[in-house]
């Protein structure tokens, strides 16, 4: 009797939380912040390739905002905690090449 009333507890507790993370998961995909989709912003789109250290189109990878014209990214490779760390430095890099342009425009150094 003792199992079957802990058997019918389990299930009870395994059907709520999974009633809660339903629902929780079903608010994430409503709010849209959530998307594994490519950009469809040209713009959007040239920075997520130089993040991730994507060539476009075979030829140099588009412009990041302060980066050099031109520039293409390194070869991702390796096993991916290289890849990971690639990944970081390539956004650590564009975040400090966009803190240094606006830097530079509030200095007025640049037009």
């Amino acid at each position: 009797m003792r199992m079957i009333f802990g058997v019918m507890s389990l299930l009870i507790v395994l059907a709520i939380v999974g009633t809660l993370g339903k629902k929780q998961l079903q608010a994430l995909g409503q709010m849209g912040t959530t998307s594994t989709r490519t950009p469809a912003d040209p713009d959007a789109k040239a920075v997520t390739d130089a993040v991730m250290g994507r060539a476009r189109d075979g030829g140099p990878t588009a412009a990041v905002p302060g980066g050099v014209p031109g520039a293409t990214a390194a070869a991702v490779e390796g096993s991916v905690p290289m890849q990971a760390k690639a990944i970081q430095n390539n956004v650590r890099d564009a975040a400090n090449a966009a803190l240094q342009k606006g830097a530079d425009r509030n200095n007025g150094s640049q037009p």
